[in-house]
């Protein structure tokens, strides 16, 4: 994660401008497919006309560090500088079978239209409650994209209705900017909206872009950093960096940080909460450890009251109920003892339920051998630091640091990264005095809980997802319900969250699902 200051706030605006790709748009996978699929190709046929063997691109590496936040046909040419490979520029009339930067470039463009056709597009939950809250501060917004496709992309994910104005590579083009394209791009935008960029901001997931928009005079830029190159896009110039647009609240036009500590508690907005409730089907997921349980040194230890237990079961009966852990499956059901309820272990990675219900995530298999040379690997890089321990999960691991001593905690964390570099298909996750080393495949809680959901209440569009939980794995949850459910965090020091409500600890959590339960039971559940 990034960081920069915490309470980074912007002054009054008049307009924020949001990027398609990446801010408002899960947009990610398609043009790292398309390009991937474009760039094996050539690669492929121009390796075997010389006679030679290819590198592959990469769709994460190679597709950050060439094309990301550039315009496509730069993006191109920077990708194949990188190769030594230099092409006729051709004209943006160039066929997709011609061997120029116009020609790949517009074959490009065909691959990225299959994947969105075959796809579909999803806008982020946390930017879409952001552009409704700006539209209720009569804030101005747009979008750009350096893109062509900025209307298509807007039109699939469902929101193309919901902003004011527009600018894309298409306009761009027409313009003609003799300086920075990436300014250039912004300010156009800019003046449609009508806002000076001194009175403006702009939400945007590159460095080129974050610093394209200092430079040219925006107010405050906030980065958003979806792929752990916070840091980066922090020494770009951002203002603020999250990793969610639902971790920014708005108060007067302005935006900041939203923070565990200063969101208002459950029992202060009460009566807002049971308004909801009783206009919809509440749906439950309720993370363990730190939620139902309170933290303990040894986790094996971290037993389920059975008061909790009682009102667990008790709002089974009404409503459905899920726990949503980074435990194993086996260990969990062991613990919640319930059959009435859903279970989401590993980080959603496996899920069980009532009545024999019970998948994976899919694709998960596949990273079994990974998992296990990587929890060999481990145990012997981690073998000289006391206190630690490393405990294997159906589709994760955890290396657990409470009992480790304060100056050898940087050391667990850098073997760790060092032992991870041989494994790209793992990557890690932080959490409360663990590391979480899990499958790099597109799957964690939010995934989880937003399958779960239809599962749960089958008349999914009259839901309402209600998610408490207390640790960062927990955000992945709240970020996929925002605008949507009510995201609930247990206090735990400052941190930014997607959450809108707080509670003080395990004991909070259980009066207030007895409270839901109640409430339920009343209106006939």
């Amino acid at each position: 994660m990034c960081h920069m200051p915490s309470d980074a706030v912007s002054p009054r605006l008049d307009a924020v401008l949001f990027d398609v790709d990446g801010a408002i748009a899960d947009t990610g996978q398609a043009h790292a497919g398309a390009w991937k699929r474009l760039f094996d190709e050539y690669l492929s046929s121009r390796a075997a006309r010389e006679h030679g063997e290819p590198t592959p691109f990469d769709a994460d590496s190679d597709y950050r560090r060439s094309i990301a936040g550039w315009p496509p046909c730069d993006g191109l040419r920077r990708f194949l500088a990188s190769r030594g490979i230099e092409l006729p520029e051709g004209t943006p009339d160039d066929a997709a079978n011609r061997e120029t930067v116009w020609g790949l470039t517009n074959r490009q463009d065909g691959f990225f239209r299959d994947w969105i056709d075959e796809h579909g597009v999803q806008a982020f939950p946390g930017t879409m409650a952001l552009v409704d809250a700006l539209h209720r501060d009569a804030v101005g917004v747009g979008v750009f994209s350096t893109s062509r496709f900025a209307e298509c992309v807007l039109r699939r994910a469902g929101v193309l209705e919901r902003f004011d104005v527009r600018f894309d590579a298409t306009d761009l083009a027409l313009e003609r900017p003799t300086g920075n394209r990436h300014a250039a791009l912004l300010l156009g935008l800019a003046a449609r909206l009508g806002a000076a960029p001194r009175h403006a901001a702009i939400v945007e997931d590159t460095a080129a872009l974050v610093q394209a928009g200092k430079q040219a005079g925006f107010a405050f830029a906030v980065g958003i950093d979806r792929g752990g190159h916070g840091d980066v896009i922090a020494s770009s110039g951002a203002d603020l960096v999250v990793a969610d647009a639902g971790e920014i609240a708005l108060d007067a036009a302005r935006l900041a940080p939203r923070m565990v500590d200063n969101l208002p508690s459950l029992e202060h907005s009460w009566s807002e909460i049971e308004a909801r409730i009783r206009a919809a089907r509440p749906v439950v997921f309720l993370d363990y450890d730190g939620t139902l349980t309170d933290i303990v040194e040894n986790p094996d230890e971290a037993l389920l009251p059975d008061e909790t237990r009682g009102v667990l079961a008790a709002l089974a009966e009404r409503i459905p109920v899920a726990v949503v852990s980074g435990r194993d499956l086996t260990k969990l059901r062991q613990f919640v003892g319930l059959d009435t309820i859903y279970y989401a272990a590993s980080h959603g990675f496996e899920i069980a339920g009532p009545n024999g219900y019970y998948r994976v995530a899919r694709g998960a298999d596949a990273y079994a051998q990974a998992l296990d040379d990587a929890e060999s690997a481990l145990a012997r890089a981690l073998g000289d630091i006391r206190g630690h321990s490393i405990e294997r999960k159906a589709f994760a691991i955890a290396v657990h640091y409470r009992r480790v001593a304060e100056a050898d905690v940087a050391r667990i964390e850098q073997a760790i990264d060092t032992t991870l570099a041989a494994f790209p298909r793992l990557r890690k996750n932080g959490g409360k005095k663990v590391f979480e080393i899990v499958p790099t495949m597109r799957w964690h809680k939010g995934e989880a809980v937003s399958s779960l959901v239809e599962r749960m209440e089958p008349d999914s569009g009259k839901a309402l997802p209600i998610y408490v939980g207390d640790d960062l794995t927990d955000e992945d949850a709240l970020r996929a319900l925002c605008g949507r459910g009510i995201g609930v965090v247990v206090r735990d020091g400052a941190r930014r969250t997607s959450a809108r409500y707080s509670v003080d600890g395990p004991d909070e959590v259980c009066t207030f699902l007895a409270r839901l339960a109640a409430l339920t039971d009343a209106a006939g559940a």
